[in-house]
């Protein structure tokens, strides 16, 4: 029997996806090298603002209204709700939404395709055969059938964290601190020659703390040993130390991964779509927001008379990489860009003044909902109240990289030769 749609890959992109096709009233098969209802193994965060609808905001385990950040020696006060998912509960939310439907879930890797004009045949690691109108690729960063251009040089958001109690609170309770970029722990050697590096801290009540010491973007990444090493002399610098530790985690996701060929016979989503924001290194919030404009295109294309995969396929692509997604994707990259070239000094002046903007114009930047006249607003904002010698850094970093700018303005292409598959 050839099923609708085969979702290659059960985490948050994929369910997501899966439940809104199921929703949507196609019949959907899965693909997954472990159970489906295997924890997850990594915090997600979310701003309140970006759920996709109020259902979800029972999903969160904590909120918070107080949240700042640091940075230049200014304590930043972002007048914007903060949430954290409840992984267990969002997990089986989207779960029970592919079950009712009666999605069946292979629980084995794929191996590979062969496509055809009206379907697509996956062989399964045991060798047996799933056939399929259309398969989207949620299987991560490093997908198993999307193809994407070659990268040159790819910057990764790293970060290491720990879960638990300690010695005293290491940030104020009730609060969350999305950056803290103090770095008096550190000697000057250390801030001149080493990549600069946040603290993403959290009170989740009962005593209870999550700290996470991040790098926003390198290339290469920082290393974990690395940032294990500054969580805990940033801590010791503030008189506290870890005395129990609940849980560990280890994160490491690319922020500029080039964006998939568009004509390929199969659709990409979540990290496989290159969907990682590059300002921020978030995902699942637009994976949630996406999954149902997705699910519904691809409902209405399958269902179209004369319908074909390709141009389902071609629809999909469009909902997730538009043209003006395209161009605002450019803007953002040339921001990403911009921040590896900054020193820790110019990075705290950025951030001091990236704040100051008005909430619609951060909280919308990092929420990649702004449109492209808008994203360049915020950009002259920030270049605007700059000091004089961060504007030249930044000048510079645009003479030196000047085609994400080009390619935004409609000046080049945005996107390599169509691949061949």
């Amino acid at each position: 029997m050839t099923t609708d749609v085969l979702i290659i890959g059960a985490g948050p992109a994929g369910l997501a996806l899966a439940a809104a096709l199921c929703d949507a009233g196609l019949r959907v098969e899965g693909v997954t090298p472990t159970d489906p209802t295997t924890p997850w193994r990594n915090t997600y965060g979310i701003w309140e603002d970006e759920l996709p609808s109020p259902e979800f905001a029972s999903m969160l385990s904590h909120r918070w209204s107080d949240c700042v950040a640091y940075a230049g020696g200014q304590t930043l006060r972002l007048e914007r709700i903060y949430g954290l998912f409840d992984n267990r509960r969002l997990q089986a939310h989207l779960l029970h939404r592919c079950t009712r439907a009666g999605m069946r879930w292979h629980r084995q890797p794929a191996q590979w395709a062969e496509h055809t004009a009206t379907h697509t045949e996956v062989t399964l690691q045991d060798g047996s055969l799933v056939r399929a109108r259309l398969v989207v690729d949620a299987s991560g960063h490093t997908p198993v059938f999307v193809k994407r251009p070659l990268a040159i040089e790819i910057a990764y958001q790293a970060a290491y964290g720990v879960v638990g109690a300690f010695t005293r609170p290491p940030v104020r309770p009730g609060r969350l601190v999305l950056m803290d970029y103090r770095s008096d722990h550190l000697s000057s050697e250390e801030r001149r020659a080493e990549p600069p590096t946040f603290l993403y801290a959290m009170d989740l009540g009962d005593d209870r703390y999550f700290v996470e010491e991040t790098s926003l973007a390198h290339a290469p990444a920082v290393p974990f040993e690395m940032l294990k090493t500054r969580l805990h002399r940033r801590l010791a610098h503030l008189g506290c130390t870890v005395a129990e530790v609940e849980h560990e985690e280890y994160c490491l996701f690319p922020m500029n991964m080039p964006v998939p060929y568009l004509d390929q016979p199969v659709l990409g989503y979540g990290g496989a779509a290159s969907m990682v924001h590059p300002a921020s290194g978030y995902q699942v919030g637009a994976a949630l927001r996406l999954a149902a404009p997705l699910a519904q295109t691809l409902a209405r294309a399958l269902s179209a008379a004369n319908a074909s995969p390709q141009q389902a396929i071609r629809a999909g692509w469009e909902v997730l990489w538009s043209q003006e997604r395209l161009r605002k994707h450019q803007l953002y990259l040339f921001g990403l860009q911009t921040l590896l070239s900054l020193s820790e000094a110019q990075l705290q002046q950025f951030f001091a003044r990236f704040f100051r903007l008005p909430v619609r114009l951060w909280g919308g930047y990092l929420s990649n909902t702004l449109t492209t006249a808008e994203i360049m607003q915020t950009m002259g904002r920030v270049f605007l109240a700059a000091p004089m010698q961060l504007r030249w850094a930044l000048i510079r970093e645009a003479m030196r990289h000047p085609k994400p700018l080009l390619r935004a303005a409609g000046l080049l292409p945005i996107l390599h030769t169509p691949s061949v598959i």
